[in-house]
């Protein structure tokens, strides 16, 4: 089996790289890729390294992820979120090939506080979460073979997140303000990877599931909470902190503007994809606290 990856240097593509490499010969590209075109924005070119490579399985692990600059820059985010996904779904189609893509929890409004499910109304309130969903769209519409995961709140040891954000904020500064009105399950990239794989196995014995999917580690909190949560660790690691855990302060969205709207609610419904895949996702603190200590236990910490 050939595995066409793209996106490999971005949080969840680092992380596809290791978990995806046992299945089969994987072409792992990013944006500076020189062999093969694997920057998204050259559209003729990423349909010549489809062709060429003519993979069993594409998966698109990159995307326009700058959710506030999106609202400065929509036809770049329109290209990468939206055209060239559609792009790859149509290559796949012509070469049989199923393709593999993550989506956002942007693509609802966050009205509620329910567990959002596959089949709900979307209604994207800023460019990033509407890039998105007309992926989504391009993607089905197709018709080739595919998996859609929509996951939330993504973190990892490699690259720059909400976790590594915060420590060094609470290390640099006097204060720390952080939201408590968002609601969501943070979701390590090495868990999104780790599932992608099963589900390619599951694949090989099932080739006839397709379709959307909900990704997210089970639970949730809320950033605030979540902040706490990562402070706390770095405590007991005796990292020394300017913001202690006892310290931060709670603010609602409203008092914090940004250029792009966010939704209150992120949480995602996971039991289709429990029960489609027969998978049991871990709580989050789990996977967070796993990454947090392999950030904190490296020896290059006090650069983050």
């Amino acid at each position: 089996m050939k595995i066409l990856l793209f996106g490999g240097k971005g949080q969840v593509g680092w992380e596809l790289q290791r978990s995806l490499i046992p299945l089969g010969e994987l072409v792992a590209l990013n944006s500076t890729s020189e062999n093969f075109c694997g920057d998204l924005t050259n559209l003729a070119g990423v349909k010549r390294t489809v062709r060429k490579i003519s993979p069993d399985i594409i998966v698109n692990a990159a995307a326009y992820t700058a959710v506030d600059k999106a609202e400065k820059e929509p036809e770049l985010a329109q290209i990468l979120n939206a055209e060239a996904p559609g792009v790859l779904a149509q290559e796949a189609r012509q070469l049989n090939a199923r393709l593999i893509h993550y989506s956002t929890d942007y693509v609802f409004n966050g009205a509620g506080d329910q567990p959002y499910l596959e089949t709900d109304p979307t209604d994207p309130l800023n460019v990033y979460g509407k890039t998105k969903l007309e992926g989504e769209t391009n993607i089905r519409s197709s018709g080739c073979a595919h998996l859609i995961f929509r996951t939330s709140w993504v973190y990892a040891s490699y690259g720059n997140n909400f976790i590594k954000t915060i420590l060094r904020l609470a290390r640099q500064r006097d204060k720390l303000t952080i939201v408590n009105d968002q609601v969501g399950s943070p979701t390590g990239a090495e868990l999104i990877a780790d599932v992608t794989a099963y589900a390619i196995l599951t694949l090989k014995h099932n080739p006839e599931v397709s379709g959307l999917y909900h990704l997210v580690a089970s639970g949730c909190t809320s950033w605030f909470d979540f902040a706490k949560f990562i402070l706390k660790h770095a405590e007991q690691a005796n990292i020394p902190l300017k913001v202690p855990s006892t310290a931060l302060q709670p603010l609602k969205s409203d008092d914090y503007p940004l250029p792009a709207e966010r939704p209150l609610n992120s949480r995602l419904n996971t039991r289709k994809l429990e029960n489609t895949f027969d998978l049991i996702l871990p709580e989050w603190r789990i996977g967070a606290s796993r990454t947090l200590t392999e950030i904190l236990d490296k020896k290059h910490f006090g650069a983050i």
